[in-house]
Parts: C-alpha cells; structure tokens; sequence
C-alpha cells in the first residue's frame, strides 16, 4: 500500500490517496465511507473484478453499489474449486473477513472494460477479487493485477500503512523533534516515512550495558569492517555491530535501500556553520531526550541516518540529496537484545536532506512472536507500489541446502549451496549434471490476431520464420538500437507467444509499444503462474528421459532440438505437468523445466531423486557466473545496457538486417551505424591469475580502449578469463592490452585478445 496526503479547501479534512495493488488471485478488503472516491485499473488491461458488497452488519448488500448488476460468482467460485493454493489462500480470506456464503451469489462483475470508478454513497464494505484459475503451462489466460485508488478522510495515524501485525507500541514522532523507546530482545521495530522525503537519525544501547553506567552503542568501523558493506542490507549482509563487535539489530525488511550510515546527525555547528543560529539539531534533540537514562550529552552522535540519501563520489567528496523515499516506506528491524533506542524526525529544512520540508516519523514494535520475511523492496517504475523480495516455489527446496541466498530481480535466489561450492557445481554442470532455480526470469503471454505481426516488430529477430514449438533467442531494442532486454520467444501457437526476459519492465514497454501502433494483442505478464529450472551438463538428457512422459502428439525429450520446446508430464500421464525447452545459459547440453508452483516442489524432488545416480548437483548463481563467461553469454548492466546495441553486445547474428525485410524496433538506428565503428566484445585471456572485475578498464599503452564487462577464473582454461568491450582498431585476436587497477596506471595486469566463446567455440556440447 502507498499512502499520499492531498491538501484540502480550508476548513475541510486532509484526502488522503491510498494505493493498493491486488495481485492475481488476490483480493482487498476496504471500508468506504460516504464521499470517499474508488477507482479500480487493470494493469494489463484484461483482468476483471468480481466484487462482494456487504453493509455495516457485514450482510450481503450489493444495492448499496449503484454500478452493475448482482450476478452468481464464477471466478471465485472456480478459483476455490479447483483446490489450488491460491484457492484455499481466497477461502481462508473470505472466512477471515467473514463473508457469508450467500453473498456469493450475489456479486457484482466488472470486465476489464468497465471496471468501478466512483464516489460512494453509503457507508459499505467492498472486497475486490482479481480472481482466476491456475494457469496451465501451455496455456495463456490467467489472473493479473489490479491497482486501486482509495480517496479517503485521514483519521488520526491513518496516514501511515497498515500494520505488519498487531503493534505492541505505535509512537508518533513529529516533525523535528525525538523520541527513546525500549525494545526487547527479539522485538521488531518499524521505522515509517509517513509523507514521503523525510530522514530519520536512529541509536540504539545496550540496556544491560546503560544499568552499568557504560555506553555501548552502534559502532560504524565495526559494523562496515563486519558486514562488508557501507550499510547492512536484507540477506546475509544485515546486521548492525557495537564497539564490542556484537550484534545490535538486524534489518529485515527495507522498501527504500538508500540510506546513510554512521555520519552524525545533525548538530548545532551543522546550522551555525551555514548562518542559522539557534536552529533545532537532531543531537540537541537526543541529549534531551536521553536525560532519564543518564546518558551524557554529546556534541554530536552518530547515527544511522535512515531515509537520508548520500553517496561517496568519485573524487572522495560526500554528496546529498533528496530522499529517495516516498509516503508509507519503512525499515524493518530485529532487536538482537535488550535496548534503548531513540529516533528522530529530523527538523533539517535548509537543504534538500527532508526535500525542504521535515515531517514525521511513525514508529510501531511488533512482538517478538512475530516472524517477518527477510525482503528488499523495488520498484518497476517509480510511481508504482513498491513490490517485496518473494521467494520462488522451488525455495523450500534450495534453503533446506544453503542459506547463501541474494536477491536477484525481486526474488532470493542461491549463490551457492553448503558442500558444494562454486567450483564443485561448476564441474558438476561440466562433468555431469546439475539444477538451477531461475524463477526470476519474467514471462509474459502475447497472444491475439496481430501477435506475430507485433512481435516480428518489437523484436530484432525474424518471427516470421519461427514455427510453432520452435523458440529463437532475440534482443529487444528501442528506436536508438539500445538493447532493452535480451530473451527467449517460445511460439506456442500461430498466433500466441511466450516471452521469457529479465527485466520485468520489458512487459510495460511491450504493452506501451503495442498500444501506440494499434497491434490487437494483449502482453500479459504470467511470471507468478510459471517457474522454472534449469538442468544442465552431459547427463540431463538421459536424466529427464527417465521421469518426463510425453504424448505422442508431442516431441519425447530424447529426440528435442536445440531451441525447440514439448509439453509434457512428470510420472507419467497423469502426473505434474511440465513444459520442457531445450535452453539453457551455461554452454552445455541442457534443458529447461516449467511448472506452476503449486507442483514445483514435486517437480524438484523427481528431479533431484532421478539425478542420484548422475550425482547431481545444485547449481548457484555464483557457478552459474562462471559457466556463462566461459560460453561467452552476455548478461544485462553487464555486457549491455540501453546504450548498447546488439552488435556491441556479441548478439549481432540476431539482427537480420538482409533477411529481415520488414521493418522492426531499432533498425534505422543501427543501420545508420557503419560497421567499422562499432566497439566489439572480444575475449580476453590474462597472463597472470589475479582477479579482474567489471568496470575494469582495457588499455593500449597509456589511453583506455575497452572495459571489462565480465571476468572469472576458468577451471577448464585454467586461467582468469574476461569479456571486454574494445574499440574496433584492437578487436583482433593475438591484440596486446593491459587491463588497468588501482587508479588504472599504477597496476596493469596483460591480456590477449581471443574470439567467443571461450569455451566450446563451435557449440558442439550445447547442440549434441
């Protein structure tokens, strides 16, 4: 939920705007009041919405909604049905919120077309349902979300989200002033930006350490030198150190990820400094209200400064900023034991640090009862309500073998598994056979009368040539030729496609470019409706030969073509069904396996106990890393980015410039390009084994010619290895450069020049 206040006629209650996000197969409770405004949207434009009108007394009432006309549930009453988790997760919110059963058959549908924007009239109870069925994997309609607009009176502390979970303290701290608080250990703390921009300075003590008269309190060299990191972060980075090297607190959940850690909060000579004589500081504020804990007072304290945008730049200096926080973000915190804490609403309106103007802070303390996901918060486009780290259908699987986990395009994905390693997957991957959790990548469903048309214009390859059950590898570009995204499209039927990229903004701007040139199509994103693994090396075709049944309308996995994909089941024919591509990003023979996640654990344990006798192994990201440098496989912010073109990315061969007649995203851009001036991406093998990074610069002498985009150390080359972009006049293989470390000068490390792939040039493995 986002919250954003709306100044009103004097005289006149604050508006408060309230934004929810109903994701597919899910559904909102909302209370509405008289003169409160809804509007309901379809992300994609294709979701309807049933809802259920109750009164006061919680009795069906759907007369009180003046638009539409009551009719029987079909959507909810399917979706709990068929029994699915997310029909029993519908099933116990309809109980929780008390809907009596009766109502059901009195629901009130909006199409995709129609859906409510209204003022309301009487007081009511609305639930809005995005409900659907399960997606099948050869399938295309599914649920998607909805957004909701909630204009509403602000009532004192609505301005805030709701609740985790029930508080056992809510704290208000106003605009430039602070308050202490106690937590015990285990206990959770909420840091909340009620307006949006507003920074928040915090410190914590130990409890047990102030009764014996000493200060241990939140130490920056200790927790930096600890965790690695300027600021801990959700995941493995995430705790807060004292002098004593002791964790203090852990941060759980955050949905800014921009913060200052450890520069002073703000203190009297700050103001003095810059001609504001007797302006409050936040140190003058914590010394007042540490008086009853006999803390000393001190010039200045040093906080973590939450919410507060700064950076280190290049040249050393400290640079600040407006905020990056909007209204209702929040950190989560966990209390590792007893403490004394106090925060601040910062009163700082001479810069930008509050966006020129301070707010309040709200705080709220969850029981240490209560359990909270570890989850960073993102955001796909800036205005949208933030989305939380999720996990795939396949975690319970990968965390019962690791706990290495980071988050990669909104999920928690494994680095690397305990007993293995990097290196042991890595030739488990090369020598045998291994598997790989890649449910982050996005899925999304084209399908209607124009889809080939639109996708042979949005993507650079030849649609047209590609049959149904073929996939073909494709850049995704916009009108300057730089590369959006790079992907994956599946031809399912004539006119229905699957798109599998990484970047979830790919659907918006899909959805976007269709819209502006009148394509009849729909881009639905079914990325919560399909997970996937990959499994990879010499042995995974025998390996899913032997669980995988076929029918007979339908390629067996022995006789799958390289880019090809069948649908099919594991256990026989009436077992999980599974879609199964031969793809994969590692350079060997591999295929990929497509599930929902309702069955995506069985889908794992089948695997896994199939590959015992190949002594399979899990596969991180960390080894994944390692498999795709050496096959020469480019990786977005990496190899390219929106300022790239495929040609200098290493993908030119998707760009069919003669073959391709019609015209397509990007094409007039890069023929405008004369190929002699394109930079090249080149391999480099090193001649010393110390390690080279991305952003590592390439140099001819004493001016840089290339940068690093990608490096590793090769277990089959045995020796360190990198992917560069080099300006043309040096992209010959045998060329000499040096790539340059510390300032660029003081340190070169040579390098050769050598075409990609590194590894299997001719992709013998991977087509075999």
């Amino acid at each position: 939920m986002k919250t954003v206040r709306y100044a009103n006629k004097a005289g006149e209650d604050d508006l408060i705007l309230r934004q929810y996000r109903i994701a597919g197969q899910g559904a909102l409770r909302l209370e509405l009041q008289p003169g409160e405004q809804l509007v309901v949207k379809s992300v994609d434009g294709e979701q309807g919405c049933e809802v259920i009108v109750l009164n006061e007394a919680g009795n069906s009432a759907p007369e009180l909604l003046e638009e539409g006309v009551p009719v029987a549930s079909v959507s909810i009453k399917a979706q709990i049905a068929e029994c699915s988790v997310a029909g029993k997760r519908l099933e116990t919110l309809l109980e929780h919120w008390k809907v009596p059963d009766h109502a059901l058959q009195e629901v009130v549908y909006f199409t995709p077309l129609d859906l409510p924007a209204m003022t309301v009239k009487q007081p009511m109870v609305l639930i809005l349902v995005a409900a659907g069925e399960n997606m099948g994997v050869e399938q295309h309609s599914l649920a998607s979300e909805l957004s909701v607009e909630h204009f509403c009176v602000k009532k004192a502390w609505e301005d805030v989200p709701e609740a985790l979970a029930v508080p056992v303290k809510d704290i208000r701290i106003a605009h430039s002033t602070a308050t202490t608080y106690e937590v015990k250990a285990g206990e959770w703390i909420q840091i909340i930006d009620v307006q949006g921009k507003q920074c928040s300075d915090f410190i914590a003590f130990d409890k047990a350490g102030l009764d014996n008269g000493q200060e241990v309190t939140l130490d920056a060299a200790a927790t930096r030198t600890i965790m690695g990191h300027s600021l801990p972060q959700p995941g493995l980075h995430s705790r807060f150190s004292d002098q004593n090297l002791r964790t203090m607190l852990e941060v759980y959940q955050d949905t800014v990820g921009c913060h200052d850690s450890f520069l002073l909060a703000c203190n009297v000579k700050y103001y003095e400094d810059n001609g504001y004589f007797g302006h409050i500081s936040c140190t003058e504020n914590f010394n007042l209200a540490l008086q009853k804990y006999n803390v000393s007072p001190r010039r200045s304290w040093p906080a973590i400064n939450f919410f507060f945008n700064t950076s280190s730049e290049e040249c050393g200096a400290i640079a600040a900023d407006e905020p990056w926080s909007q209204a209702g973000d929040y950190v989560l915190l966990r209390a590792s034991r007893d403490l004394i804490c106090v925060s601040s609403a910062c009163p700082d309106d001479i810069d930008s640090a509050n966006g020129w103007n301070p707010t309040d802070i709200h705080i709220r303390i969850y029981s240490s009862e209560e359990m909270f996901p570890r989850s960073i918060a993102y955001r796909t486009t800036p205005e949208e309500v933030s989305r939380m780290t999720k996990q795939t259908g396949f975690h319970s699987r990968t965390s019962a073998l690791t706990q290495r986990f980071s988050e990669y395009r909104g999920y928690w994905v494994a680095t690397q598994y305990e007993g293995w390693g990097p290196r042991a997957e890595y030739l488990a991957c090369r020598e045998r056979v291994a598997m790989l959790d890649l449910t982050p990548l996005r899925k999304f469903e084209v399908v209607g009368p124009d889809a080939e048309a639109f996708m042979q214009f949005a993507i650079t390859r030849n649609v047209r040539r590609v049959s149904v059950g073929e996939i073909v590898y494709s850049a995704i570009c916009h009108e300057t030729g730089g590369m959006i995204d790079d992907g994956t499209l599946f031809r399912m039927s004539e006119q229905a496609f699957r798109w599998v990229c990484g970047d979830p903004y790919t659907g918006i701007w899909l959805r976007d470019l269709a819209v502006k040139h009148n394509y009849r199509v729909s881009v639905r994103d079914s990325s919560d409706q399909l997970h996937n693994l990959a499994v990879q090396g010499p042995d995974s075709r025998a390996l899913l030969a032997s669980i995988i049944w076929t029918p007979e309308w339908h390629p067996e996995v022995e006789k799958l073509r390289w880019f090809h994909f069948t649908i099919g089941r594991i256990g026989g024919p009436d077992g999980v069904p599974v879609m199964i591509s031969r793809t994969g990003y590692t350079g060997e023979l591999g295929f990929e396996v497509w599930c929902h996640p309702d069955t995506a654990e069985m889908v794992w344990d089948a695997i896994w106990e199939a590959g015992q006798p190949y002594e399979i192994a899990p596969l991180g990201f960390d080894a994944l890393d390692m498999l795709r440098i050496e096959a020469g496989l480019i990786f977005a912010e990496h190899e390219f980015c929106p300022e790239t073109n495929p040609y200098e990315a290493g993908i030119g061969f998707t760009v069919p410039m003669k073959s391709k007649e019609e015209d397509f995203m990007g094409r007039a851009a890069m023929a405008r390009q004369s190929m002699e001036s394109r930079h090249k991406l080149v391999g480099l093998f090193m001649d010393s084994d110390e390690p080279v990074a991305h952003g590592d610069q390439v140099f001819n002498g004493r001016f840089p010619v290339g940068v690093v985009t990608s490096a590793t150390v090769s277990p089959v080359m045995k020796k360190t290895i990198a992917m560069c972009r080099v300006a043309p006049d040096f992209a010959a293989p045998g060329t000499r450069l040096e790539v340059g470390q510390l300032d660029g000068y003081k340190k070169r490390l040579g390098a050769a020049v050598t075409s990609l792939p590194f590894y299997d040039p001719e992709r013998i493995r991977v087509r075999g």
